[in-house]
């Protein structure tokens, strides 16, 4: 993912991220919801996933702080081989001018956002090096932070790609699912009327049906193989291996494509 675009605030600073939710007016037990559009998405797919209160106040923090840092006295040019540079001009939380035609945030694809400049010459994108340039290399973080876990800790640590956070996603909300804690905090919330919607959908649905949504499968098959796939000894285990029936072909192919892009040692 190559980040979200910034609101430019007429300065070289920017404050707020037009693709990240806003940060709730006080901490909350509930997860805030975060869409995703389908042109940065795997499999071109518009998903709603959550995300945490802390982890949304800290990327919060990075954007008006470590973000503004990296992006004060830069200026960004897209490499030719990127396309034409795109201004970004009058830009609202339903997207922008760019090189004078409006379009929506959601529709522009991870090239397309590396081509972004804002007036101040520099890049909307939430990611940014120290030099001012976009980072998008995430799966560099990841092989680096693998092999350093194996020299220091645990020398069977296999290297992992970004796309290990969805499956460690997935594994945690379930649990959380089954174990009543998303219920019991809904059941809290829904008694003083804050999030009421989201608190309604957490305690009127099943676990298996919140976590297909999360995740954008069509089927709800699909995301008991994805989870039996992650890890067969654990929730689903039994009810996976006695099925007599496997999978039909979209099923199989959706939980296929979820492993596509898996880095092995």
């Amino acid at each position: 993912m190559t980040g979200g675009p910034i609101r430019s605030c007429g300065s070289n600073r920017c404050t707020a991220d037009y693709e990240v939710p806003l940060l709730p007016p006080r901490p909350t037990t509930l997860p805030v919801l975060f869409p995703l559009a389908r042109a940065i998405t795997k499999g071109e797919k518009d998903r709603t996933t959550w995300v945490h209160y802390d982890r949304l106040a800290a990327m919060h923090q990075y954007i008006d702080l470590d973000r503004a840092a990296s992006a004060e006295g830069f200026t960004w040019r897209p490499p030719t081989k990127l396309g034409p540079m795109l201004l970004v001009e009058n830009p609202d939380w339903e997207g922008a001018h760019f090189n004078g035609v409006r379009r929506s945030w959601r529709k522009l694809r991870p090239q397309e956002r590396l081509c972004l400049v804002t007036p101040q010459r520099q890049s909307p994108l939430v990611g940014l090096q120290s030099t001012g340039k976009p980072f998008v290399d995430w799966a560099t973080v990841f092989r680096r932070t693998s092999a350093r876990i194996r020299v220091r800790y645990e020398p069977r640590f296999p290297t992992v790609a970004p796309h290990r956070l969805r499956h460690s996603m997935a594994m945690q909300t379930l649990e959380w699912l089954m174990t009543g804690y998303y219920q019991r905090a809904a059941a809290l919330v829904s008694d003083t009327g804050d999030d009421a919607a989201m608190a309604l959908y957490l305690l009127k649905n099943d676990p298996m049906l919140i976590l297909r949504d999360l995740l954008g499968h069509w089927s709800v098959q699909s995301t008991e193989h994805y989870i039996a796939r992650l890890d067969v000894n654990r929730i689903f285990r039994d009810a996976y291996q006695a099925t007599a029936v496997g999978p039909d072909l979209a099923v199989a192919r959706e939980v296929a494509d979820e492993f596509s892009d898996e880095e092995t040692d």
